[in-house]
């Protein structure tokens, strides 16, 4: 019951902190130790993220069922090529290529090195300090009809960065959206289609991973957090979209060097465990 009462608390923290640009991972790894409970694992983590993406599934599905079909059209049918749905479908695989390649790759010292709290604490401050910078200095002319090829390489290699725990995939995408003059909404919309391939590719990985020993959770709680990051997920998207709609990331900006400063002095003191 106790572990089940744990994954309810860390399906909510997934839920509200996946599509705000203060990183998901990064809370998922701090607070169960501020709790005292330990690390939860990589595997746990990448997994609840389904739930969390699910929500995306959901809330854009008329998004992705139109940039789909139309993307399916254009293979056969030539007319359909240069429709922007058709471009985003493009746009999507290929800004999702460097995160599923270096994932990968980097599997093993994502599950270990990049964990530590000393690296979190760091990152958390450090692309703060970038979010804020990209959003106050962004010529915010872009719209999505306006994107390229080249641009979503770039915020596909941007978003590839979120393997850090503590940098935020939709804060690192919608950072560099900002730098190529893309308005928030355009920029965080975008951040969160091409979230999906990643983030589900991510979490069908890790299944197999979820009864072993090195994980806190076994299939159960693991399941209960994933549909708790759901319900709470989809009301944070539908929030987020109109808050910065007339809103700058300003406050995300401050709370990301304030928990990152909080962390490095809890685990300089001793407090936390890197």
């Amino acid at each position: 019951m106790i572990d089940f009462l744990k994954a309810v608390v860390l399906g909510i923290l997934q839920g509200l902190t996946e599509f705000l640009p203060i990183s998901s991972s990064a809370h998922l790894r701090i607070f169960p130790e501020l709790f005292g409970w330990g690390d939860p694992g990589a595997a746990f983590t990448a997994v609840i993220q389904i739930g969390t993406e699910i929500a995306v599934l959901l809330y854009f599905r008329k998004d992705i069922w139109r940039i789909a079909s139309t993307w399916l059209r254009s293979l056969v049918r030539p007319e359909y090529r240069g429709h922007l749905d058709a471009r985003m479908g493009w746009y999507i695989i290929v800004g999702s290529l460097p995160i599923v390649i270096l994932g990968i790759t980097l599997k093993d010292t994502i599950e270990n090195d990049f964990r530590n709290l000393w690296v979190i604490g760091t990152t958390l401050i450090v692309l703060g300090i970038v979010l804020g910078i990209a959003d106050r200095m962004s010529a915010n002319n872009r719209t999505i009809k306006r994107m390229n090829i080249r641009h979503a390489v770039l915020m596909g290699l941007a978003q590839a960065m979120a393997l850090v725990p503590g940098v935020s995939r939709s804060g690192a995408t919608i950072s560099m959206g900002r730098i190529l003059g893309y308005e928030r909404e355009a920029a965080t919309r975008y951040a969160f289609l091409l979230a999906i391939p990643a983030v589900v590719g991510a979490g069908l990985f890790e299944l197999p991973e979820i009864p072993n020993g090195d994980n806190a959770f076994g299939w159960g709680p693991t399941i209960t957090a994933t549909v708790v990051s759901f319900i709470v997920g989809y009301a944070a998207i539908a929030w987020l979209l109109r808050y910065v709609s007339t809103n700058s990331y300003l406050p995300f900006v401050v709370y990301r060097i304030g928990l990152g400063s909080l962390t490095l002095v809890l685990v300089g003191a001793g407090v936390l465990a890197a």
